[in-house]
């Protein structure tokens, strides 16, 4: 069974793949958000076949959650509804952090672009493994 990380933005979405067979989440791509990104999620995740979604959380560094989060919530409770399978949420706080670290030490990166497109897939990754790994 596929499961897909979801990185919710308001401009574009990072996409995580990982299959329950071998749990690694490995970054897949970045959508633009566009008008309507429930159902842009949505036709992604049947595309993929997935079985299981996991959508990140924003939540403060205090754990409250904030405007951000409760769009994403109402976001994943409309996913759930329209796909017809599990939709679950898990904290995604500091990933896009991570994923800036991470992207700054691969060789060939550059500091003066702080924010490229794959930035996105890759912090979907980290919130995904994540959740994997919590099931171990």
């Amino acid at each position: 069974m596929r499961i897909v990380g979801i990185d919710m933005g308001e401009k574009r979405i990072g996409v995580a793949i990982a299959d329950d067979r071998t749990p690694i989440a490995v970054p897949s791509r970045t959508i633009e958000a566009g008008a309507d990104p429930v159902e842009s999620v949505a036709r992604l995740v049947e595309e993929e076949g997935a079985g299981v979604v996991v959508v990140g959380l924003p939540l403060s560094l205090s754990g409250a959650v904030g405007p951000q989060g409760q769009e994403v919530m109402s976001q994943a409770a409309q996913l759930e509804v329209r796909l017809s399978i599990p939709v679950h949420l898990w904290d995604e706080r500091l990933t896009t952090t991570e994923a800036a670290r991470s992207q700054l030490r691969r060789p060939g990166t550059s500091r003066s672009k702080p924010h490229g497109p794959g930035r996105d897939a890759h912090a979907a990754a980290i919130m995904l493994q994540a959740y994997l790994d919590s099931r171990r």
